[in-house]
């Protein structure tokens, strides 16, 4: 009964009929950039019309930087179709070379066109002034405008982050949360004000900037209650429950942890200061964190809500707190914990004035790789113990043993 079912398949054209047929791919690299499809889209039409083609498809990037692939939902699509056999289309129009991509790999760029090559459709760069047809001229030259292309890419963000570091010496935010008790103030030119920016507005005028500005009275009580109950006890983790049993939420609208309050601690917009410069994630690449000789520190161009010398004195203590440690004097500050108590835990630590077990951990591992994540931090902790609790408990059972036959005192300090 099956075999006699109807099946219908999808239409597709004739190869003789693929070489009328185009598709065009189109981008432009920010929203602000209102006019740019359109006028690659005219200029792609006016060559498919010259050479009587017709465009059948079209494929689209908008506001989408042409570094990367992963974030071009469009390129991606069509690199699919020409693959997997989709693609009822013979020819590729695409403004330019640059519109093809910027990727900092020239070899990248060569790939896809080489994929959609090989599958019998060809590219054509309709602004172009050589033709892609292959020869050895065109090659070079096509090679060479993929190099120009990442190194417009390349000149631009240079230039870019050297703006942005003469602005943030003027006291001007760039991007990012200004943090808990803090707005986002637009101003002109002169200075004026022109509103309170909300979280994701952006401002649209070159001649206009960023400042940060105290925020609600509320908030700002809020801040100065942080600083003043850290003197007083000194833990981030016991602020954060009493802010969280008063439903006091942070400026993302979450409760409090430990963290969170550490970074309204060690925030110096709060006595005015504005640091730039500490990250960097230049070309769309891996942030990367920056020397302290590297930040740019805009000092006394905030309104001040923390007075310094309070700043500095709870600073000073958290830094107080840290002790930078070898992995072998770690082990043997968990190794004494252990034989003394029975078994480890935060607790136990903190009762003997140590830092906590999380804290001994993250100092060992800072040393090899300080962007471990702190679940890499938590499983790692579990399996170091894991292995040192078997071995500490054997010296347990040899130490009363030992102290059976009245050699305690030396047993301990051969293996402590």
């Amino acid at each position: 009964m099956m075999a006699n079912a109807l099946e219908i398949y999808k239409a597709h054209p004739v190869r003789s009929q693929l070489g009328m047929r185009a598709a065009q791919y189109v981008r432009m690299s920010t929203q602000r950039q209102q006019y740019s499809i359109q006028n690659q889209a005219a200029v792609i039409a006016a060559y498919a019309h010259a050479h009587s083609l017709t465009i059948v498809r079209t494929y689209r990037d908008e506001g989408e930087s042409g570094l990367l692939i992963k974030n071009r939902a469009g390129l991606i699509q069509l690199i699919k179709d020409v693959q997997t056999g989709a693609a009822d289309f013979g020819h590729i129009l695409v403004y330019d070379v640059s519109r093809w991509g910027r990727f900092q790999d020239v070899d990248e760029s060569a790939y896809y066109e080489f994929v959609c090559k090989q599958a019998g459709i060809n590219i054509v760069y309709c602004a172009e002034q050589f033709d892609n047809d292959g020869s050895v001229l065109s090659s070079i030259i096509k090679n060479i405008k993929r190099v120009m292309a990442a190194e417009y890419s390349r000149e631009l963000s240079a230039k870019v982050h050297a703006a942005q570091c003469r602005f943030a010496r003027l006291g001007f935010k760039l991007g990012g949360r200004p943090g808990y008790a803090l707005l986002r103030e637009l101003v002109d030119q002169s200075q004026r004000s022109r509103g309170v920016l909300k979280n994701g507005d952006q401002k649209y005028l070159m001649t206009d900037h960023v400042r940060v500005r105290p925020g609600i009275p509320e908030e700002v009580a809020v801040v100065k209650w942080i600083f003043e109950r850290f003197l007083q006890i000194k833990s981030e983790a016991i602020i954060a429950r009493e802010l969280n049993r008063r439903a006091i939420l942070t400026s993302t609208g979450v409760r409090w942890t430990r963290a969170a309050v550490n970074m309204v601690l060690r925030n110096e917009n709060y006595i005015g200061n504005l640091t730039f410069n500490r990250r960097s994630r230049k070309l769309r690449r891996t942030c990367t964190c920056n020397p302290p000789e590297l930040w740019i520190t805009s000092e006394r161009c905030i309104e001040p809500i923390i007075e310094r010398e309070v700043f500095l004195k709870v600073n000073k203590i958290i830094e107080e707190r840290r002790v930078d440690i070898t992995e072998e004097e770690m082990l043997a500050r968990l190794r004494k914990t252990l034989l003394k108590e029975g078994r480890l835990s935060s607790a136990i630590h903190s009762q003997h004035g140590r830092p906590s077990l999380r804290f001994h951990l993250s100092n060992s591992l800072r040393q090899h790789d300080e962007r471990v994540s702190l679940n890499r931090l938590h499983s790692q902790a579990k399996l170091c113990i894991s292995r040192v609790a078997p071995a500490l408990g054997r010296a347990r059972g040899q130490a009363r043993l030992s102290h059976r036959h009245g050699h305690q005192e030396s047993w301990w300090s051969h293996h402590l």
